[in-house]
């Protein structure tokens, strides 16, 4: 389906503001592959005036021959000679007029054959274009790349940059333009599958049910997202298969390291040099409980919705999927699909907490161990939001359920909320409850139900 350009209107003002201010800007455009970068540099450019190159891999003395024959087109002249980017610069500066936008999109696969790429554009920066009204973007998709070539304060062009947009994936809200014809309950569907990756979400048919989609783009063979993880982790990781198992190990519910370890066969000595890789890319997240600032009590959980959904459905039976055997797997699928959504409703309400309630400066999980009949127990709370100045406390439950009996859930969010000992006897406590629809909702002044009614009022108007 074709993908209208929604979102990022904080992106396009921050740049926009850029290019009216006169004198030079390096802004610095980076963030996972798929997430929208060349859109939000071509809503940008247009009607301004531009020189796009999209980088190739082949290397710099061919992508100078490229970008030659790109100056060639722009200036209406023929091809200069030189291949020496400076003296193009040079004489690229001595024929515009008026303010002119150039873009290295893909800049991280010029670094990536040749580490000299940063120092010669430091050059270029310092000694050509700091003095003039010219704005220079790079932008790549490799993070490992563009922290090595513009981003590292080991990199020859750290500091010259004068701003960056480090593009994360689309506001939720913005689901319900690309499926207009989609009620909350099958875009929090769509969103537990994909994310807000628009590359993704894309491929997704809005007149096909949420199962027919994963059915005809995830897990067949031919389908448009079917080798999508694979290739992802070879183009960004030296040891994609190691990166695998644990991302594997993770989604199936291993959250502590030793688990994690013992899973993908990894010792726990040496494991957590690719869990930071892993977070580096938001394929993974590290939390600690929310009351405390430092914790040996971390988990770890899949950050990715479609790495989560791929890792959790597909790898684990990849050898059937290969021969074509799917008929297993849309019912595992479909078995546990009702769950799987659940726990990314409950990182999506987690996400979008402080619309509902923003006083709290400081949100996220809270998990603690307690002895019942000499058994020790753990307890989960889903959100707990923190004011320290008013020493208020928010405790949260969610329920991907229809018809939640909200006296229950209260009664037991409010005894597990006695274990937090955050401000205990000096705090105001405040109850927030989430699930598709109530049999009846508790109306009392510091406990709101919220049904997906409610949930897509609030977020809408966000």
């Amino acid at each position: 389906m074709f993908l209208k350009f929604v979102d990022r209107e904080k992106e396009v003002v921050f740049l926009d503001k850029r290019y009216r201010d006169k004198g030079f800007d390096l802004i610095v455009i980076y963030g996972r592959r798929r997430i929208g970068k060349t859109e939000l540099i071509k809503e940008f450019i247009k009607n301004k005036s531009h020189i796009y190159f999209l980088c190739d891999k082949k290397g710099t003395e061919r992508n100078i021959l490229r970008f030659k024959k790109k100056l060639s087109f722009f200036l209406d002249e023929p091809v200069i000679a030189t291949n020496d980017l400076e003296e193009i610069f040079s004489y690229l500066l001595k024929k515009v007029k008026g303010k002119t936008v150039i873009i290295f999109d893909e800049f991280s696969y010029l670094v990536e054959k040749d580490k000299d790429v940063p120092s010669v554009f430091q050059v270029i920066v310092d000694e050509l274009l700091s003095k003039e009204n010219l704005m220079l973007i790079l932008c790549g998709s490799s993070i490992s790349m563009m922290i090595l070539g513009a981003l590292s304060y080991k990199s020859p062009l750290y500091g010259r940059k004068t701003g960056h947009v480090n593009l994360q994936e689309l506001d939720f809200k913005y689901l319900y333009d690309i499926f207009p014809k989609k009620g909350t309950k099958e875009i929090v569907d769509i969103y537990a599958t994909l994310g807000g990756v628009p590359f993704y979400l894309e491929k997704f048919s809005p007149n096909k049910s949420v199962f027919e989609n994963i059915d005809e783009n995830i897990i067949s063979k031919e389908g448009k997202l079917y080798e999508e993880t694979d290739f992802l982790l070879k183009t960004e990781l030296r040891e994609p298969d190691i990166y695998k198992t644990i991302i594997e190990a993770v989604a199936n519910g291993a959250t502590k390291v030793v688990e994690i370890a013992n899973r993908s066969g990894i010792k726990a000595m040496d494991i957590d040099k690719y869990l930071k890789t892993l977070i580096r890319l938001g394929i993974l997240k590290k939390c600690i409980p929310v009351t405390e600032i430092k914790s040996k009590r971390s988990v770890y959980s899949t950050e990715d919705n479609f790495f989560d959904f791929w890792f959790r459905f597909c790898e684990p039976y990849k050898s059937d999927l290969e021969v074509g055997e799917t008929k297993g797997v849309k019912e595992i699928i479909k078995k546990n699909f009702n769950s799987y959504v659940g726990k990314k409703f409950e990182r999506l309400i987690s996400r979008y907490i402080n619309v509902f309630f923003p006083d709290f400066q400081k949100t996220g999980k809270w998990w603690g161990h307690y002895r019942e009949k000499d058994e020790r127990k753990t307890a989960e709370i889903d959100i707990v939001g923190l004011n320290k100045q008013k020493k208020e406390i928010l405790f949260g439950e969610c329920k991907w359920q229809d018809n939640v009996n909200a006296e229950k859930i209260f009664s037991a969010l409010k005894k597990k909320s006695e274990l937090v000992i955050w401000n205990k006897d000096k705090r105001k406590e405040y109850y927030a409850i989430f699930a598709k629809t109530f049999r009846k909702k508790i109306r009392k002044e510091n406990i709101c139900c919220y049904d997906l009614k409610d949930f897509e009022k609030t977020i809408k108007k966000s």
